[in-house]
């Protein structure tokens, strides 16, 4: 394991990105010439009076249409009110809202708690529709289970880099081994993490030029973070669910401009506690090499 981050420290990465439009070199209409603009992103512990809505605005995200079945203001508390375990990507300035979050709640420590015992219960409903997740998750998160559970919640803007991924996550690992040897409770039997895939849908929209053309067949899962396939790999059970506010104009809603729609779907990925840091390490080097 490398060397731990300060919780008095913010660590700080760089990252290139590309201007989205390219340019055609005036003497040659072959070629294509890219502006790179350098951007860095900066990793910094939660702030109670700069972070609440940045984190509340990811976490509407993360959920999609059922964001409004919790009390997303009081588990962005939860959250911010960790400053030690966890992270926020930001660029040019702390006072910045986030790009990025990465943060642990353990679920028997907070289980009391109005925000998580919500979660708690939607969670455990929607791993009985998934069979791979029904029997792991449901127990772990039964009311008489006394395993500490950590939940995992994490997204970003759909723009962001791939590459400011892992330092949030190796952070994240160096925390809560800090925090265990500081007696706090964040020793874990399991990780739950919470993310969301899609499936390319064909949109009710156009419905005459449709008409000439065969059905659709949905598409294969796709994921919104690419390193969320790899982590499925390191995962006792993982699955995927719907979301239960899904109404049926959601994939057109979400179609932009595009011939098929997408249609959202849950992600739950159940890490034993002893694999945690492998598959930390197997998404570090997939990004790597990926990108």
């Amino acid at each position: 394991m490398g060397k731990k981050r300060s919780r008095e420290n913010d660590a700080q990465g760089d990252v290139s990105m590309g201007d989205p439009t390219p340019k055609k070199d005036d003497d040659s209409s072959d070629d294509e010439d890219m502006d790179i603009v350098n951007v860095d992103f900066e990793l910094f512990n939660y702030d109670p009076q700069i972070d609440f809505h940045g984190v509340k605005t990811l976490l509407r995200q993360l959920f999609d249409t059922d964001a409004q079945l919790f009390d997303l203001s009081g588990l962005s508390d939860l959250i911010v009110e960790q400053n030690t375990i966890g992270s926020t990507c930001k660029v040019d300035d702390k006072a910045n809202d986030a790009y990025a979050f990465l943060t642990v709640l353990n679920l028997h420590e907070h289980r009391a708690k109005p925000p998580v015992a919500q979660l708690v219960e939607y969670l455990s409903e929607r791993a009985k529709s998934d069979e791979a997740l029904a029997g792991a998750v449901s127990e772990l998160l039964a009311a008489g289970s006394d395993k500490h559970v950590g939940l995992v919640l994490a997204d970003r803007l759909l723009n962001m880099p791939a590459e400011v991924i892992p330092p949030m996550w190796n952070c994240l690992i160096d925390e809560i081994e800090a925090a265990v040897e500081d007696k706090e409770p964040y020793e874990f039997s399991h990780y739950l993490v919470v993310s969301r895939t899609y499936r390319e849908v064909a949109s009710t929209l156009d419905q005459g030029e449709r008409k000439q053309k065969k059905a659709r067949e949905e598409a294969g899962l796709q994921y919104f973070h690419p390193e969320d396939e790899e982590m499925r790999r390191h995962a006792v059970a993982s699955g995927t669910y719907d979301f239960t506010k899904e109404g049926e104009s959601v994939a057109d809603s979400k179609r932009a401009f595009q011939e098929m729609g997408i249609k959202p779907r849950g992600l739950m990925m159940l890490i034993e506690a002893s694999k945690f840091q492998s598959a930390v390490q197997a998404i570090t080097e997939y990004i790597s090499t990926a990108t």
